[in-house]
């Protein structure tokens, strides 16, 4: 026990930032798959064809040869950045049409009724969707986007094999270093995971009780 105490704090750095990865990545593929779900509902063509696109070609492309891109390819087409941003931006991508496609389910359960009203009021469809669609379609969608969060909480342990010392790459470190203490490390690193996995779980389960919609 005394030297597994001591690998505490190897293991602290790599929870770190498997927490930056997740918080980060994640607000930003919100942020963005919002945006898609809301341009696959716009009454532009350019704007659905492109969302469209955009989700269909991120989902369906494996995140290893994301990763790969963003950490060998983008480099030598001239992008400079450390690797944790890459990071960034490679699990944002592969995040972001997932909470798109799940927003757009909760968006397509609104009634159209609800979104006839807004226009019959004179709102625009920036405000309709902003106002009173998209706020209805988050509480709707509350148990499959923490499903994508708990994903992307996974999915960060691709970025240990693409130069970012995150909770696996850590494990797998420690674990090579410290051969008789091999079962110990990946226990404490899988309930590390749980750390994270679980709250959001119950969170799931909370914020869907509290934001229930009446049908």
């Amino acid at each position: 026990m005394e030297q597994l105490w001591s690998l505490m704090p190897e293991f602290w750095e790599g929870f770190r930032v498997t927490l930056l990865l997740l918080v980060v990545s994640g607000v930003l593929a919100l942020i963005l798959g919002t945006a898609i779900a809301a341009m696959r509902i716009s009454p532009v063509p350019v704007l659905r064809g492109f969302a469209a696109a955009w989700t269909e070609i991120a989902r369906n492309t494996p995140l290893t040869l994301v990763f790969f891109f963003t950490a060998f390819v983008m480099p030598m087409l001239g992008v400079r950045a450390p690797y944790l941003l890459l990071a960034f931006v490679a699990l944002t991508y592969y995040t972001s049409p997932f909470v798109a496609e799940a927003l757009r389910s909760g968006i397509n359960g609104v009634p159209v009724g609800q979104a006839e009203a807004a226009r019959s009021i004179g709102l625009g469809f920036r405000q309709t969707v902003s106002l009173v669609v998209l706020p209805q379609a988050f509480r709707m969608t509350v148990p499959p986007l923490i499903n994508v969060f708990i994903a992307l909480t996974k999915n960060t342990s691709v970025a240990g094999g693409f130069f970012v010392v995150e909770l696996f790459a850590t494990t797998r470190q420690l674990a090579n270093d410290n051969g008789n203490l091999v079962i110990q490390i990946l226990l404490v690193a899988a309930a590390l995971y749980l750390i994270i996995t679980v709250p959001l779980g119950f969170a799931a389960g909370q914020l869907e009780k509290r934001w229930v919609v009446a049908r």
